[in-house]
């Protein structure tokens, strides 16, 4: 077998080493079982990105108090008082903090008296509160004072929510009725899974699943994450009861929801940046180097706001912008506040033939290989978008200007791309008079007259979270991010850093990531590209199974000699010609344009198997490619070059699935779900029947209370089905026995799953629910050895 090397000289990775690799690795392409991600070889993890808020009055809850007290604010107040700044100012603020109905404070931080904390959690704290944890003698943090201070003479905590969980979990794990169980030892290994480093928190995978058909394949990482929901949930109710955060005005809440919430935006519309950042940038307490890594996250924040701010001069270089009358964006991006799911899977062919230094599997024939399927897999991704998780989102007219709209895309597709996706946006968003397409002009109060004098509606969009946040940066001419060279990443970062999109210390960002065995330990591939899913079981689970099989199937056609990094060149414009189609199926638009002499040769490919195409009439040389018919086009070319796969797999009814979301989308697909319960909700039948602040208010609400119940009764059930096996161990029920009060699993579970998922249980009920998903925890790893779980020890 030859595959091409594309571009690489002979002297640095010979075609023949690729040969060796294939043949180390023992893949046959005439035997799918033998293709890494293929038949029992792939792993998975995942890291879900929650929403948090805290119900209560102005003068119970931190965000407000904290602003109140803020330096910030007195010198705002002073500064207008003496006439030296406008009144405007302070007067928005006092409006946000005034106009709060509803009383929720999303992100905010919590504070209550440390004597309501175990001993062992107060000990975490002091440990996590360290400057190196691996080195106690540099003493604490020089920020301490953010997190403990005194309060009438009483020592008070005031932590974000996404440490609270830890600190919960820790609590929990110091009751004597749960010493020396399966729970305690389980739950002091998963308190490293409560890392966060962003501005909402993070949960990661309790352990990497297997993906076997015996398992249910994607169901087995869906039921570990709907029960690692469920248990972030009542870490956070238990919290709300032991240290009476409830009692005190502070009702935590944490649940699932896509786009950075609409009164956050308002807030950071009306502060600086560096205040928006002190606010709510994470304090990162729990990471070893804490404060190393939160300075980390500030400059994250001050590179996207300056990126943001840059792509409006790409607007005009692209044409779009032709005046010099624009609304600039906020010198403070608020896409970090975006949540999404990121999908990890990893082919243990490849790791172990990678752990092995006598082996020809090196870094850099590694490197080349995931280069190429993640340029395959990008073609596939459109079948995804709102599919299978969606960030339904609404705007109305005055939120249409490019600048605004177009979110980070000035650096994510070329200049051709970027003014035919912003000219098929207009025309789909029919904000128009007498046949002429209309944008906003500028001033808000001239774009809000003339939205209601001449009806011009804005938009509505499945998943806007991809527009919002830069989840692909383009490649530069001089340095391809994908073109199987050692190093691109870096050069690219480099280059974009220049063009003051980027900053090189950074992670460089792209819809499907690999994961070198180099630097995270095992060779795979993530997927950045999942918002929100309505269902674990029903949307996770099926996604899951499809990621496998795309990327089985770009390992197969490489393996094959098939297709090469020839027939896919890295070029900045062929980079961007093909995920067009995915930034296209986000926005919603209908039609993309593909060049009929596009040199990427896959891509025309699948466009010959689309239905539907013909020469465009706008753009001679082009091809008008209906998106819906490329998507139902991709799923015949896997059930066609991957049969053999499929079967394998046993991700037929997977596959089946897709096309019926494909095929009746307005029925099947999460976005219309969504979109519908939201609706309902609202009780309209149209998005445009409410405005752009009234639907997305709807949205989080609808994610708050309805979703989050529904995602709660999934873990409930999939912890339910394994009540009976935990019943039947002797050594599970003998941990169990203190903390259910001699009850079985089973029947505690059956008494209790209702006031469990509408937030009415007890603490003892939900320390017992905490217990059993503990133990359930042990008993999906399959085995335990206590050494194995005593990863963390209480510090002394």
């Amino acid at each position: 077998m030859v595959v091409e090397t594309g571009g690489y000289s002979p002297a640095s990775l010979p075609r023949s080493s690729i040969s060796r690799c294939v043949n180390t690795l023992g893949i046959r392409p005439d035997r799918p079982e033998t293709i890494p991600f293929a038949y029992r070889d792939s792993t998975v993890g995942t890291e879900f990105e929650l929403q948090v808020a805290v119900k209560g009055a102005r003068s119970d809850v931190d965000l407000a108090i904290s602003i109140e007290k803020s330096r910030y604010y007195g010198n705002v107040v002073r500064r207008a008082a003496a006439g030296d700044t406008s009144g405007r100012v302070i007067s928005e603020l006092e409006k946000w903090l005034e106009q709060n109905t509803e009383g929720i404070w999303e992100n905010s931080w919590v504070r209550f008296p440390e004597r309501l904390i175990s001993r062992q959690a107060q000990l975490l704290m002091d440990t996590d509160l360290l400057a190196d944890k691996r080195n106690p003698s540099l003493g604490y943090r020089s920020d301490r004072s953010r997190f403990q201070f005194t309060q009438q003479g009483e020592s008070y905590v005031r932590i974000p929510i996404s440490y609270l969980v830890r600190l919960s979990l820790a609590d929990v794990l110091s009751l004597k009725k749960l010493q020396h169980s399966a729970a305690e030892y389980t739950g002091r290994r998963l308190l490293n899974c409560f890392l966060n480093d962003n501005t909402s928190p993070e949960t990661s995978s309790f352990h990497i699943c297997h993906l076997r058909p015996e398992n249910g394949n994607g169901k087995a990482i869906a039921r570990e994450a709907a029960k690692r929901h469920l248990l972030t949930h009542l870490l956070v109710e238990y919290a709300n009861q032991k240290f009476q955060l409830r009692q005190n005005g502070q009702e935590a809440v944490i649940f699932l929801s896509p786009n950075p919430p609409r009164r956050q935006k308002d807030l950071n519309g009306c502060v600086a940046d560096s205040f928006y950042r002190e606010l709510f940038m994470s304090p990162c307490i729990s990471w070893d180097k804490g404060e190393e890594k939160r300075d980390y996250m500030i400059l994250c924040h001050q590179v996207l706001s300056r990126s943001h701010l840059n792509a409006v001069d790409k607007l005009r270089e692209a044409g779009i912008i032709n005046s010099n009358l624009v609304v600039l964006p906020n010198t403070s991006n608020i896409s970090l506040a975006n949540n999404g799911v990121h999908i990890s899977l990893g082919s243990l062919r490849m790791t172990n033939a990678l752990k092995d230094s006598s082996s020809p599997v090196t870094s850099a024939s590694e490197k080349y290989i995931a280069d190429l399927v993640v340029k395959i897999v990008e073609h596939f991704l459109p079948i995804f978008v709102g599919s299978y998780s969606a960030a339904p989102y609404r705007l109305d007219f005055w939120d249409f200007h490019p600048e605004r709209a177009l979110g980070f895309l000035p650096h994510e597709l070329d200049y051709t791309h970027l003014r035919m996706l912003w000219r098929r946006w207009r025309r789909k968003a029919r904000n128009g008079f007498l046949g002429r397409s209309l944008t906003p002009f500028g001033p808000h109060w001239l774009d809000e007259a003339l939205a209601l004098l001449l009806r011009l509606r804005g938009d509505f969009v499945s998943d806007f979270r991809l527009l919002d946040y830069p989840v692909a940066l383009m490649s530069t001419r001089n340095s391809p991010a994908l073109d199987g060279k050692l190093g691109n990443a870096e050069r690219l970062k480099e280059d974009l850093e220049e063009m003051g999109a980027f900053d090189q210390r950074m992670s460089l960002y792209l819809l499907y990531k690999s994961r070198e065995f180099q630097n995270a330990g095992y060779s795979g591939f993530e997927g950045r590209y999942y918002s929100l899913f309505e269902s674990f079981e029903q949307d996770m689970a099926r996604a899951t199974d499809l990621q496998v099989l795309v990327t089985a199937l770009a390992f197969q056609y490489i393996t094959s000699g098939r297709w090469t990094h020839s027939d896919i060149p890295d070029q900045p414009f062929v980079e961007s010609e093909r995920r067009q189609i995915f930034f296209g199926t986000a926005i919603g638009v209908p039609t993309s344009y593909v060049s009929s002499r596009s040199p990427n040769r896959f891509l025309l490919r699948i466009v010959e198997r689309t239905k539907g195409v013909r020469q465009s009439h706008r753009y001679p040389g082009y091809l008008r490619v209906k998106n819906s018919e490329y998507r139902k086009a991709l799923v015949r070319m896997i059930l066609e070059d991957g049969k053999d796969l499929v079967e394998m797999l046993e991700v037929r009814s997977s596959v089946t699935d897709l096309k019926a979301r494909l095929n009746e989308p307005e029925t099947y697909s999460v976005a219309a779900k969504l979109t519908r319960a939201i609706l309902d909700k609202a009780g309209v039948r149209s998005p445009f029947s409410l405005s752009g602040r009234e639907f997305n208010l709807t949205a989080e609400d609808y994610y708050r209370q309805e979703l989050h119940k529904r995602h709660l009764e999934e873990g409930i059930a999939c912890l339910e089905n394994q009540v009976e096996e935990i019943d039947s161990s002797p050594n599970f029920r003998r941990g169990l026995h203190r903390v259910l009060g001699g009850k079985s699993a089973e029947k505690f579970l059956r008494s209790s799953k209702k006031s469990l998922s509408d937030g009415t249980a007890s603490v003892d009920q939900i320390v017992a629910a905490i217990a059993i998903l503990l133990t359930a925890e042990m008993l999906d790893t399959g085995h335990y050895e206590e050494s194995a779980y005593m990863t963390w020890e209480w510090a002394s």
